[in-house]
């Protein structure tokens, strides 16, 4: 049998919107075939098809050459195929072991068998590498062992079709690097994996096919051999894109943003900032650098009022900023663009007109006598979605239904638009496509070249170079050197994320 999964003119609708129009997939055995496309292109939505999520309204599937009818992620299961969420489906105080057996719990004598189930899943570790405590809660672990979670409850259901939807959205560098690991290792074992993404370098590095989709389209299937990432991003895309920003040198003028002997504590009480040193000058772009971890999260909750800070100063242009409220702060000139933005940047039950009012709805024209102008907020909404090309049916849409990629642009849209002193730009383009990516970046140097003053936050050391015009390096909560993007490389900045010294790097000292 040449295909496992085909999937033959897919049609999928929404009120207003044609997520799939008429979209062909088929995945060979053994084989780990890219879904690439754009944010809200539609990859998900044919993926939940697959599930069993979501009915279509045409088309057909077949599984290993049958035709099939998935009613429900059960059926999928039955046929099986797994799906590891972009978010996901975890039970935070539940223990690894319930969470994967929940919905299939293994019984003896009318008990439900932990001990059993446990047993199996640290078979089912050892064997695929993933090296997860069967006993550990949920809540307890980091984002990529929880992942492994995920994996572990499709390979528990007997999964040999898998599908990823934006699996390293989430994941540091290194446990991006183990995830690749992972899929190599599962597709050894005789495994078949759909692995959603619009990471060039990750297709390039471990996919064998890739199939393009373009605003619902299908745009057609490549051997990943045989192209280039310029080529994967113009089919993506629809033209040619720019993956290195296009900027003149900064000039810097006064200094926005000071931070001093600023120590910070994380939520256990251990020191997360220690002692921090920073300064960041309007019309210059000061990247972070550092592996996650190192205080860069309590740094920013710290500058934006989220935290307590234990000691030391904070001044946004000569003015102190510890101890008043996070609104006072963002009234006197700060920007955030959270890193979760779930946790930070939405309320995911509001439309996108509502989230994009956030930081000004109690302002005029917005609100007048504490009555809000809902018209005034939707036209300016409306006008937003369309610059920073959210794409959502409308204004009206519940942020909750739109992809992780166009939530995160209508964050940004919100921001930037205020145009603040300092803007904090914390993972910027996490889930985003190259177009959008390249826009976000251009946008960020307008701000720069406006006079402002931003600071970049990144665990992607090829966007802190692209962008930054000054790059902090940061270690255990300390700044350890300052360097030019311009005479370094990414050898010299892993070694003093690592907490070592800057040395002769290829003739640079």
């Amino acid at each position: 049998m040449e295909y496992v999964i085909e999937m033959l003119n897919i049609r999928k609708e929404f009120p207003g919107i044609v997520a799939n129009d008429n979209i062909t997939l088929q995945v060979k055995k053994g084989e780990i075939h890219a879904l690439l496309g754009e944010n809200g292109a539609g990859k998900s939505t044919l993926m939940n098809v697959l599930f069993g999520l979501y009915q279509p309204e045409k088309g057909q599937i077949k599984v290993k050459g049958q035709e099939v009818k998935i009613t429900d992620p059960n059926v999928a299961n039955r046929f099986g195929i797994g799906m590891v969420h972009q978010h996901f489906m975890l039970v935070q105080n539940f223990t690894v072991t319930e969470n994967i057996i929940l919905g299939s719990e293994p019984t003896k004598g009318g008990k439900i068998n932990i001990a059993e189930a446990a047993k199996t899943i640290e078979e089912l570790s050892k064997r695929y590498g993933l090296s997860v405590d069967p006993y550990a809660k949920i809540e307890d672990i980091s984002v990529g062992m929880q992942q492994r979670v995920e994996i572990l409850k499709t390979l528990y259901r007997g999964a040999d079709i898998l599908i990823f939807d934006e699996p390293t959205a989430a994941l540091t560098p290194q446990e991006i690097t183990e995830l690749i690991q992972i899929l190599k290792r599962l597709i050894e074992e005789g495994k078949s994996i759909i692995l959603i993404t619009h990471k060039l370098k990750e297709i390039m590095a471990v996919c064998d096919r890739c199939t393009v989709i373009r605003k619902g389209v299908g745009i057609g299937t490549v051997t990943v051999a045989d192209t280039n990432p310029d080529e994967l991003a113009a089919l993506m895309v629809g033209r040619e894109v720019h993956f290195k920003t296009e900027k003149s040198d900064a000039r810097p003028a006064e200094n926005v943003l000071v931070v001093q002997n600023l120590t910070v504590e994380d939520s256990r009480g251990v020191k997360a900032v220690n002692e921090l040193n920073l300064t960041v000058r309007a019309g210059e772009i000061v990247g972070i650098a550092g592996v996650d971890g190192n205080g860069q999260t309590e740094l920013i909750e710290a500058i934006t009022g989220l935290r307590k800070i234990k000691s030391g100063s904070i001044q946004l242009k000569g003015e102190e900023l510890t101890a008043i409220p996070t609104r006072k702060i963002t009234e006197s000139g700060v920007g955030h663009i959270p890193q979760d933005r779930h946790k930070h940047g939405l309320v995911l039950d509001y439309t996108i007109g509502e989230n994009i009012a956030l930081q000004t709805y109690y302002q005029q024209p917005y609100a007048k006598s504490g009555i809000l102008n809902y018209k005034k907020i939707y036209e300016k909404a409306k006008a937003l979605i369309k610059e920073f090309d959210v794409r959502t049916p409308s204004e009206y849409t519940p942020a909750r239904a739109l992809s992780g990629g166009n939530q995160q642009k209508a964050i940004i849209a919100r921001e930037v638009d205020r145009s603040p002193d300092l803007l904090i730009a914390a993972q910027p383009t996490r889930g985003l496509d190259v177009g959008a990516i390249e826009f976000i970046h251009s946008k960020l140097v307008e701000e720069r070249d406006k006079g402002k003053a931003v600071l970049l936050v990144s665990l992607e050391l090829d966007e802190v170079m692209n962008l930054s015009d000054r790059i902090a390096v940061i270690y255990e909560g300390k700044i350890v050197d300052i360097v030019d993007p311009k005479e370094t490389n990414e050898q010299e900045l892993g070694l003093l994320m690592a907490g070592g010294k800057r040395e002769k790097v290829g003739g640079m000292s």
